[in-house]
């Protein structure tokens, strides 16, 4: 019987790295997020952060009513597939699913999901909820309504940063026993955008591989099957230099080596790259916008205005959470909202201005 305690995933990378040599952030990244993600609920007060959907049902009663605008106007397919990825609690379909079946949406529900704890939470919150480890499982027989919030910021990133030398990758090496960024040894240039080539030195700039193959994906499916997308997340619309990465335990930032798989990685989303990437497959984009425009126009207000009609005691409370979600200092400028939909659909859609 082996009394010992399992190593710590940094003990694991030190032990890697000793022996192999410096490893990419993406692998740090990747691998700390699965162990993370796997072992626990990471959602609420008592967790390490609060999602959009835990502030308030209005956020998902809203992308329910958009998903059922667009599929009404599509000639209401059936059958059809609420499909989420990375869905927490469950709370966001649940909010989302009662508004559209209002409208007669009552589609087939599957979660994307790798959390063995966040499954169990999700089938006592969703009956009948079918997971999938990734999208190859997914249905084929029929068109695809398709959530991802907060879900690309936690797909791990590449950084390449500019030396006098030319571009290299940003690796995580070890000074003693500390985890800490080293410079790669192999040449870069040709992984940089034509566009940032001949950016000054010091320059970072993050690339997401693994973001682009989900979107490639999520795109392909909705060119073959019929459906649409809404993707929802922080990040600028147009693709920046800088380092993004940093890590939150117990709703506060922390050292990005300070506790792999103990603290959630997240990185900004480049909506610009997914945006080329799902019009590349063959996608519509609809849009990208800012949250706070994007539930404005879809009626915060007027829903927000009716919850505290019915519940007077509460006006506070429903105040202070529609200045969190649309507040621009708080989720309203800093979080967008990416639009897609399959070639044959409805190639407008509310919130997106056009």
């Amino acid at each position: 019987m082996n009394d010992n305690p399992p190593a710590s995933l940094a003990d694991t990378f030190r032990r890697l790295i000793r022996e192999t040599g410096p490893i990419s952030l993406a692998q740090y990244m990747g691998e700390s997020n699965a162990r993370y993600y796997t072992s626990r609920d990471p959602l609420g007060e008592d967790g390490d952060f609060i999602t959009a959907p835990e502030v308030s049902q209005v956020f998902g009663e809203l992308i329910g009513l958009w998903l059922a605008d667009i599929w009404v106007r599509a000639g209401r397919p059936d059958p059809v597939h609420y499909v989420e990825l990375g869905p927490g609690r469950g709370t966001l379909a649940s909010d989302a699913l009662r508004a559209a079946a209002r409208y007669g949406l009552v589609p087939q529900v599957h979660f994307v999901e790798g959390s063995e704890a966040l499954r169990q939470v999700q089938r006592g919150t969703i009956c009948g909820v079918q997971h999938h480890l990734d999208l190859t499982s997914l249905p084929d027989d029929g068109p695809l309504l398709i959530v991802a919030n907060e879900f690309f910021d936690a797909l791990p990133v590449r950084q390449l940063v500019r030396s006098a030398e030319g571009w290299c990758e940003r690796m995580v090496g070890l000074d003693e026993d500390r985890l800490v960024f080293v410079s790669g040894g192999k040449p870069m240039d040709a992984a940089v955008p034509e566009s940032w080539r001949q950016a000054s030195q010091g320059t970072v700039i993050e690339t997401s591989p693994a973001s682009a193959a989900v979107m490639s994906e999520l795109a392909d499916r909705l060119v073959a099957q019929g459906g649409a997308a809404v993707v929802i997340d922080y990040g600028p619309r147009e693709t920046r230099a800088g380092s993004t990465l940093q890590a939150i335990k117990a709703h506060k930032k922390v050292d990005v080596f300070s506790a792999p798989g103990e603290m959630d990685l997240t990185a900004h989303v480049d909506f610009e790259t997914l945006a080329k990437v799902a019009k590349r497959q063959g996608a519509q984009l609809l849009g990208v916008t800012m949250q706070g425009e994007w539930l404005t126009a879809l009626g915060i207000d007027m829903r927000m205005e009716a919850l505290r009609r019915r519940a007077p005691d509460q006006a506070d409370k429903l105040k202070r959470q529609q200045d969190r979600l649309t507040g621009e200092s708080q989720m309203g400028l800093l979080f967008k909202v990416m639009g897609i939909s399959a070639p044959g659909w409805p190639a407008e859609a509310p919130g997106f201005g056009n």
